[in-house]
């Protein structure tokens, strides 16, 4: 008689995770291309315009089963007390609660001693979003925007666990935006969606010193800050950076377009600032122009990157092209293992 063979318990919860997967990605396939089909065509647009939400929520999806994997550990309170990871074991002294008594430790010694826990307390992230027009540029595998609203629905998943909670402001848009911080982070989804709907503006309404300087009269409560930008303003922010440091740990997380950083040689041009409008003609097919073209924007980053530093917050650098998620989960994993 043939026996019958027995399937391995965990197949179908791999067969199952590979047709989530599949769907998904049939998802945002099938929107890209209703979009392609019918996006704006307004020359006054820059860059591709506004994604439906089904997609959005579909990136949602596909982050969240990503960051779950790439970034692992919850953040943890530097005070004793109520909690589930062990601190240390130390004698009994009298007052403790006789409920937290390690008996295999008393045994041993003959003497009473106590476990000691550390309390887990909630933390809050903030993270502040940059929606002004130069966000709109990208010449890569898409504009510095999705990469930053990506990075915002990232944190969110990373932000609500554990009991943790999340809320973000944005800037430079045509309104300024302020989800409040809550451990559901649905929200964070709407909100975007609610963004794209708008046309890009034409200036920034306000700039990144004041929202930064605003963040720090607002958010009274100790906690995470994410500053998600191009770091492309011309305000000073250097000192409300610092300012804002002060209470909360900030990290400064730059969006970066490999063409900002270097000319195509493409013969006269005219280069439009996406925040003033102001234009400047270029004869890109000079190599001397574009090597100090190349020079000085490397010379930009790096005071950028230093200035960031000397206001006491961290930096992280994403890109619009390739994998933009599993350097940013990396960092967040590193800096979580060395907290």
């Amino acid at each position: 008689m043939r026996r019958k063979r027995r399937r391995h318990p965990r197949r179908g919860a791999r067969v199952r995770a590979r047709a989530a997967r599949r769907a998904v990605d049939s998802v945002v396939e099938r929107v890209k291309v209703g979009y392609l089909k019918n996006r704006p065509t307004r020359a006054d647009r820059p860059g591709p315009g506004p994604l439906p939400d089904q997609l959005l929520r579909a990136l949602d999806v596909r982050i969240a089963q990503r960051i779950d994997g790439l970034a692992a550990g919850d953040f943890r309170s530097t005070v004793l007390g109520e909690g589930t990871e062990l601190e240390q074991v130390r004698p009994y002294v009298a007052g403790d609660d006789t409920r937290r008594m390690d008996w295999n430790v008393t045994a041993r010694t003959g003497e009473p001693h106590v476990r000691v826990h550390v309390a887990e307390r909630a933390l809050t992230t903030w993270a502040l979003l940059d929606c002004s027009a130069s966000m709109t540029f990208g010449t890569q595998d898409r504009r510095k925007l999705d990469v930053a609203e990506g990075v915002a629905l990232a944190s969110s998943h990373l932000g609500t666990r554990g009991g943790n909670r999340f809320g973000m402001m944005t800037f430079g848009g045509r309104k300024d935006e302020i989800w409040p911080s809550t451990s559901r982070r649905g929200g964070v989804v709407g909100l975007l969606a609610r963004l794209r709907v708008e046309d890009p503006p034409g200036g920034a309404t306000t700039s990144m010193a004041e929202a930064l300087h605003r963040a720090a009269l607002i958010l009274r409560t100790r906690g995470l800050v994410m500053v998600i930008s191009d770091w492309r303003d011309e305000s000073t922010w250097r000192k409300p950076l610092a300012m804002l440091n002060e209470r909360h740990h900030v990290i400064a997380v730059e969006i970066r377009d490999y063409r900002e950083m270097e000319l195509p040689d493409v013969g006269d041009t005219y280069f439009t600032d996406l925040e003033t409008g102001r234009q400047v003609h270029v004869d890109t097919s000079d190599s001397a122009v574009r090597k100090r073209f190349a020079a000085a924007a490397i010379a930009e980053r790096e005071q950028v990157h230093h200035e960031i530093l000397a206001a006491g917050a961290e930096h992280v650098v994403l890109h619009t092209s390739g994998d933009w998620l599993r350097p940013f989960a990396a960092y967040m994993s590193r800096r979580e293992q060395y907290r």
